[in-house]
């Protein structure tokens, strides 16, 4: 017999073997599974190492994510990509791998995606083909299922480290300088509004949990996300809220929209939107114009300037505004951008911090404050280059105010 097909015949053994009558604990399922491996392994001559992988996979069929606990429980692996049932890449120290392991079935692969959303009250089917949901270690999933998907369902599972990343982390990778990271630390202390932008995989999430670790811990701040992924630690009074989808149950959508407006009667701080995408981009900035000093945000973009005109249509998707008056909107409510790349090495890093100088002559001005200068490339490929100030600090005011000037 096959590995394949020793695997099957234990698991139905196994299933036989579980009453439906109640519902067993983990250290109940996992007796059942090493009793039936180690008394059919006897008989079929399996080794010990194929009977300790055996009972560790089928107690992840039965009662985990099958074939994918793995690769979540893996810290090297920082992304999975599931193209249909048969055919797992996972992305692992920036390279991409097509991994050797499938689900035995579409049926199993359909299993685990309800599991999967059904643990943070989403709903997916052909009704509803598109979800955002997240794994219990915070990791972000993105579901499409057919019609959608000509494929088979497409799961993409975005992993983030257990215990977050600090500046100290990222600054021992090469993504930012000592420098730099002081000049953050002052803004964020000083209620500077923040915007990070960047392309799909630069790192945005990361350094926002990095730079949110700057917050006095004495404040009271609000996250708003699609799906939780943020991991703001000692900071007592956190309220963390997260959108919700319709679904036929007759639960209304829950968008950032209402959320950010919900949340300016919450009496916050700081206001920290996980990602604008669309048309609450007008309901953020009016926030920042609203008091609500020293809050954070993230957009994809190729470039500072390119948030800019992002943010620009964004608004324009949520109202019908002059372009002139979004512009100051976005002036006025914006202090710094501080953009993230992934480079050709797979590495990523700040590569411009940009201070927003205020709206004159329809046009947004702005001054380039740190910039990254490529410098080559080592023995080993990687890219060699410094993050090198440009442009002092012109609005110093709420530095000023808040004695760090």
């Amino acid at each position: 017999m096959t590995e394949e097909e020793v695997r099957k015949k234990l698991k139905d053994e196994i299933n036989s073997q579980i009453s439906m009558d109640r519902e067993l604990s983990d250290e109940e399922v996992r007796e059942i599974i090493d009793r039936t491996v180690i008394g059919n392994g006897r008989r079929m001559g399996l080794s010990l190492e194929m009977k300790q992988r055996l009972s560790r996979d089928l107690f992840y069929s039965i009662r985990r994510l099958d074939v994918l606990q793995q690769l979540t429980d893996d810290p090297e692996v920082t992304e999975i990509m599931i193209n249909g049932y048969d055919t797992i890449f996972i992305e692992r120290a920036g390279h991409l791998y097509k991994w050797d392991k499938k689900f035995e079935s579409p049926e199993k692969l359909s299993d685990v995606i309800q599991q999967i959303v059904a643990r943070c009250n989403r709903t997916v089917n052909e009704a509803s083909p598109i979800v955002d949901a997240r794994l219990e270690n915070g990791s972000r999933v993105n579901i499409v299922l057919n019609p959608v998907a000509l494929n088979g369902p497409i799961v993409t599972i975005r992993r983030f480290p257990e215990k977050p990343f600090l500046m100290e982390d990222l600054m021992r990778f090469g993504a930012i300088n000592e420098e730099a990271v002081s000049f953050l630390k002052n803004l964020v202390i000083a209620g500077y509004n923040i915007f990070i932008s960047g392309g799909t995989g630069s790192g945005k999430t990361t350094f926002l949990n990095a730079l949110s670790d700057f917050i006095p811990k004495d404040e009271r701040i609000i996250t708003i996300e699609d799906s939780a992924e943020l991991q703001i630690v000692g900071v007592d009074n956190l309220v963390r809220l997260e959108t919700r989808n319709a679904n036929v149950e007759g639960c209304s959508e829950i968008t950032i929209r209402d959320l950010i407006r919900s949340s300016l009667r919450m009496r916050p701080d700081r206001i920290i939107v996980g990602e604008v995408r669309g048309a609450e981009a007008i309901d953020m900035v009016q926030a920042l114009n609203t008091g609500h000093d020293g809050s954070l945000s993230t957009g994809h973009s190729n470039s500072a300037s390119d948030m800019l005109s992002r943010l620009e249509t964004m608004i324009m998707m949520g109202m019908d505004l002059p372009i002139s008056a979004i512009r100051g909107q976005i002036a006025s409510g914006i202090d710094i951008i501080v953009h993230l790349g992934r480079l050709r090495d797979k590495s990523r890093k700040v590569l411009e911090i940009v201070e927003i100088l205020g709206y004159e002559d329809d046009v947004i001005k702005t001054s380039t404050l740190y910039s990254f200068k490529e410098e080559g490339e080592d023995e080993k490929g990687k890219i060699v280059g410094r993050l090198l100030a440009e442009d002092p600090l012109s609005h110093t005011e709420k530095l000023r105010a808040a004695g760090l000037m």
